[in-house]
C-alpha cells in the first residue's frame, strides 16, 4: 500500500523504506544500476519487518490492529469475495452504515457476509459511527443472519469495533436487548457460520456478531471485554497504565488461541495487514473456505450441539461453599 502510515515502533523500517525510495528516484534520474544496493536494502527491510512483528507486546499489537491503513470489511468484499450484493435497513427504525451486509460468493459459493466498517476520514467516520453500531445495526445483521438460514447458506462475519456505540439514544432504542438477542439467536442458528476478528474486537459490540461455529482472529488483531485503556482507568485510575494492562487482559490472538477462546490464528504479512492488503487477504480467503468446507457437510444437529459444546467448555465452572 502507498503512503502508509508508520507506528513510533516502525520508525527504523519508515527509514529503510524511505532509502529504498530515494535511491530508485537516483536511478531513474540518473539512469544509474543500483540493482545491488537495491536488492541488499530491500532484503534489509524485510529482515528489519519479520523481526519487529515478531517481538511485538501486547500494546503494540493493539496499536497494529487500530492501524488507520488496515484493511477494513468492505476492502475484504472487493478483495476475497465476489458479486457481493449489500443489503440494507432493519425493517424497523432505519439502516445502520457502521454494519455493512448482503449476498457475496467465496470461491463460487454463496454466502451471506456481514461485517462492521469504520471510515478513513472524518466524514466517513460520522457516516460508520467510527464503527460502532446502533441497535438498528444489530438487528440488520440479524434479519440477514435468518435470511441466510431461510435459504440454507452460511454466515460469514468481519468483527472491527471499538464496541457497541453507547448513546442514550441507541440505550432508548434497545441496545442491550440488541446485542442479547444477537448471541441467543447466533447460537442457535441451523446454518454453518465463521466469525473473523480482523481489527478490534470489543466487548459486546463484538460478540453480538461473533457467536459462531469458528471464530478466527488475524495475527495482529484484538478481542477483549473492554479497551487496555478503559482497563487502566478503572484498576489504575490513568489510561498511561493501558501497556500493564494489554498486558494483563490476555486480548491478543495467541493469547486468545492458548485459551482456546478462538479456533485459529490468521497469519499476517511481516509489517502487517496493513502493508499488504493482498497478501492478508489471499490468507483470510484460504481460511475461510478451508473452515467453511468443514462445517459445510455437518448435519445440523450436530453442527448446533458443536457449538453449544464450543461455548460451554470456554472458562472454569466452580461452587463456592
Amino acid at each position: 500500500m502507498a503512503n502508509v502510515a508508520h507506528l513510533d515502533f516502525e520508525r527504523a523500517i519508515a527509514d529503510v523504506e524511505e532509502q529504498i525510495v530515494r535511491l530508485r528516484t537516483l536511478a531513474r534520474e540518473r539512469g544509474l544500476d543500483v540493482s545491488t544496493e537495491l536488492r541488499s536494502l530491500e532484503r534489509k527491510l524485510e529482515e528489519l519487518r519479520q523481526d519487529t512483528f515478531r517481538n511485538l507486546s501486547p500494546i503494540e499489537r493493539v496499536q497494529v490492529a487500530r492501524h488507520p491503513r488496515r484493511p477494513y470489511t468492505l476492502d475484504y468484499v472487493e478483495l476475497v469475495f465476489d458479486d457481493y450484493v449489500e443489503l440494507h435497513g432493519d425493517r424497523m427504525y432505519r439502516d445502520d452504515d457502521s454494519i455493512v451486509g448482503g449476498w457475496a460468493r467465496l470461491d463460487g459459493e454463496s454466502v451471506m457476509l456481514i461485517g462492521q466498517q469504520k471510515g478513513r476520514d472524518m466524514k466517513e467516520n460520522l457516516k460508520r459511527n467510527f464503527g460502532m453500531p446502533h441497535p438498528e445495526g444489530y438487528r440488520k445483521a440479524l434479519r440477514l443472519m435468518k435470511l441466510a438460514e431461510k435459504f440454507g447458506r452460511p454466515v460469514v462475519t468481519l468483527i472491527d469495533t471499538p464496541g457497541a456505540y453507547p448513546g442514550i439514544g441507541a440505550e432508548e432504542r434497545g441496545q442491550g436487548e440488541a446485542i442479547a438477542r444477537n448471541l441467543r439467536e447466533m447460537a442457535g442458528l441451523k446454518v454453518p457460520s465463521v466469525a473473523v476478528v480482523i481489527g478490534e474486537g470489543g466487548s459486546g459490540g463484538a460478540l453480538a456478531i461473533g457467536v459462531a461455529d469458528r471464530v478466527l482472529m488475524l495475527e495482529n488483531s484484538i478481542y477483549s471485554v473492554i479497551s487496555p485503556e478503559g482497563c487502566a482507568a478503572i484498576l489504575w485510575k490513568s489510561g498511561t497504565e493501558r501497556d500493564k494492562a494489554a498486558a494483563a487482559m490476555r486480548i491478543t490472538a495467541g493469547d486468545l488461541l492458548r485459551l482456546k477462546v478462538i479456533d485459529e490464528v490468521v497469519p499476517e504479512p511481516a509489517g502487517g495487514a496493513h502493508s499488504d492488503w493482498e497478501r492478508t487477504a489471499d490468507a483470510l480467503r484460504d481460511a475461510l473456505s478451508r473452515h467453511l468446507g468443514e462445517l459445510r457437510g455437518l448435519p445440523t444437529d450436530e453442527l448446533r450441539r458443536a457449538r453449544w459444546e464450543k461455548y460451554m467448555s470456554m472458562g472454569e465452572w466452580r461452587t463456592v461453599r
